[in-house]
């Protein structure tokens, strides 16, 4: 997004990343009103979080009746959302940096940027280095969710050649290998023509980003294995044991902080953004809408309840996080869906 999507400009990146930034500031402010020199102090950055696949799979529900500035504003404000959440994991969530390690970690990034400059093809070696980035990043003590947003960083996600130089490159080379008469049995023995094979096959490399490639390569398994193996085993609040440690403002702090602080902050900011100039609403875009997805913003679930996860070491605490996380997600599910409902057109 920073590089060629919705963060690309200042004006683009203006509304959702100050939007990204209330709705991140007021349920910050709403727990600690609740919790501040408490024993669930620590936990102020849970509310902070949006569950990215949750909220744009609610708004997906409403399929072409939602403009697609809608779903680009959505998604821009959640991954900067997110980036925000991953900032302050590594700023405060870190108890002590081991330097040798993270200059390991540092060197392994360093690589990374080299063999980017080389053009290495080969994805193998770009998932090497991230595990080794990762590696030193975990033995650091800072956690290890940083060498994710890093390495991404790092990991280029425009092609070494443009798509209209390969276009008339693959043609020219096939009108080549028409005019020489390609069979099965002569791209085997004629080295010309296995050569204009090989052209095409790594221009086509050259054409496709290695961060691309990767995306594509890891989101089944992100989407089908990792985050439902999180939920299953994270997710699960013992009720019986949810009201002990630090009383039930824990949980009323974290619902609190998803349901109102959300909306609250993400309109007040993308207001302030849109009145000052700095920014506009997408096309087709109403403050209605905004209301809608900045509702649908509160549903933290995975990213709040793994933020409760570390802020905590006491089992009740935590259960308590738990469900309040549970709470403040199904609620500003449920308005951001009924939200929407009566805003967005009856039919595209």
């Amino acid at each position: 997004e920073l590089v060629v999507g919705e963060l690309s400009t200042l004006r683009q990146a203006s509304l959702p990343v100050g939007a990204a930034l209330g709705g991140a500031i007021v349920p910050a402010a709403i727990f600690l009103y609740f919790q501040l020199g408490g024993p669930g102090e620590r936990g102020w950055a849970i509310p902070m979080a949006t569950d990215i696949a949750f909220a744009l799979g609610i708004l997906a529900l409403f399929g072409s009746r939602a403009p697609i500035g809608l779903k680009v504003l959505l998604s821009a404000v959640a991954i900067a959302d997110d980036m925000l959440a991953v900032s302050v994991i590594a700023l405060f969530y870190t108890d002590q940096i081991n330097l040798p390690a993270l200059a390991v970690a540092l060197l392994f990034m360093a690589l990374i940027v080299v063999a980017n400059k080389l053009r290495f093809r080969s994805i193998l070696i770009f998932v090497a280095l991230a595990v080794g980035a990762w590696a030193g990043v975990l033995a650091s003590g800072i956690h290890a969710t940083v060498a994710g947003v890093l390495v991404a960083l790092l990991v280029p996600v425009t092609a070494h050649r443009r798509p209209r130089e390969f276009v008339d490159f693959a043609g020219a080379q096939l009108k080549k290998l028409h005019r020489s008469g390609a069979t099965e049995t002569s791209i085997i023995t004629d080295k010309a023509q296995l050569r204009t094979i090989d052209s095409i096959y790594l221009a086509a490399e050259d054409t496709r980003p290695p961060g691309v490639t990767l995306e594509h390569a890891l989101h089944p398994v992100q989407s089908f294995v990792i985050v439902p193996l999180f939920a299953l085993f994270a997710a699960g609040v013992p009720l019986a044991d949810a009201f002990g440690g630090g009383g039930t403002t824990v949980a009323l702090a974290v619902s609190l902080g998803l349901i109102l602080g959300k909306p609250i902050g993400i309109m007040f900011a993308s207001w302030l953004i849109v009145a000052s100039g700095l920014g506009q609403l997408p096309d087709s875009v109403t403050w209605p809408q905004v209301l809608g997805v900045s509702a649908l913003a509160g549903v933290g679930f995975t990213m709040s309840i793994f933020i409760g996860e570390l802020a905590y070491t006491d089992v009740n605490i935590i259960n308590e996080a738990k469900l309040g996380v549970l709470i403040g997600s199904l609620v500003s599910g449920i308005a951001g869906y009924l939200i929407l409902n009566r805003v967005l057109p009856k039919s595209a």
